[in-house]
């Protein structure tokens, strides 16, 4: 694990055992480098990390201020990250697993049409995940990618990163994603792999990334239990 990333969840634990407590002050950044010994490149990127959690808001000249932050004691993404969650778990020093419930090629239908901006002859990989954080059933991803942009996806790819081989070994570049957020009833499926009660809300993420020439390449549907799972976003005004 980089070292920016270890010194990050050491200070992340500090915040949430309040030894920083909310509306104080981290140490100042020339303290931080003298107690982990390492550059202030490094402390900014550590702090950085707590920046997009919401845990933290820095401004030049008046220090780093720890935020009073509702949402410490649960599973918090900004929502401006989409960087995967395989990369966000890894960064933060987490054990995530992969279980492939579907794996499958077939023609889209109208709804993914209009999603992937595709036509109804073009085959789309339809994916579905389960994302074991830690031994606990996390999130339960629904995924459509479209076969001409990804080729060669296999179930291998499907338990380690999606992300990594689309980035990594295709050398896809993403230009953004559009997000919409809303309340569900738990299905069937939801109470089967994320073993919610029949009366238990869902928080569903839809998602669609787009590529740097503006054809999207994916769109998933991401299902989180309500109190395992909150997302963020953090406004201030300068």
């Amino acid at each position: 694990m980089p070292k920016y990333q270890e010194i990050a969840d050491i200070l992340r634990n500090r915040i949430k055992n309040q030894t920083y407590p909310p509306d104080s002050l981290l140490p100042n950044q020339i303290d931080l480098v003298a107690e982990f010994g390492v550059s202030r490149m490094t402390i900014k990127k550590a702090i950085g990390i707590l920046a997009m959690e919401g845990l933290v808001y820095a401004q030049r000249g008046a220090g780093t201020k720890v935020l009073n932050h509702p949402f410490v004691n649960k599973d918090t993404t900004a929502l401006t990250i989409y960087e995967g969650l395989s990369t966000e778990m890894a960064k933060a020093g987490r054990t995530l697993t992969s279980t492939v419930i579907d794996f499958q090629v077939t023609f889209p239908d109208a709804t993914i049409q209009e999603k992937l901006m595709l036509k109804e002859e073009q085959p789309v990989y339809m994916i579905v995940r389960l994302r074991v954080l830690e031994d606990e059933p996390f999130i339960l991803e629904h995924t459509y990618m479209p076969v001409h942009l990804v080729p060669n996806l296999t179930r291998s790819h499907l338990e380690q990163s999606i992300y990594a081989y689309v980035k990594g070994d295709l050398g896809v570049q993403f230009a953004g994603a559009y997000r919409t957020i809303s309340a569900d009833k738990s299905s069937a499926f939801d109470q089967q792999y994320l073993h919610c009660e029949t009366d238990d809300p869902v928080l569903e993420i839809q998602q669609i990334v787009y590529q740097k020439d503006g054809q999207p390449i994916e769109f998933s549907r991401s299902r989180n239990r309500y109190d395992k799972r909150a997302y963020s976003f953090l406004d201030v005004q300068s």
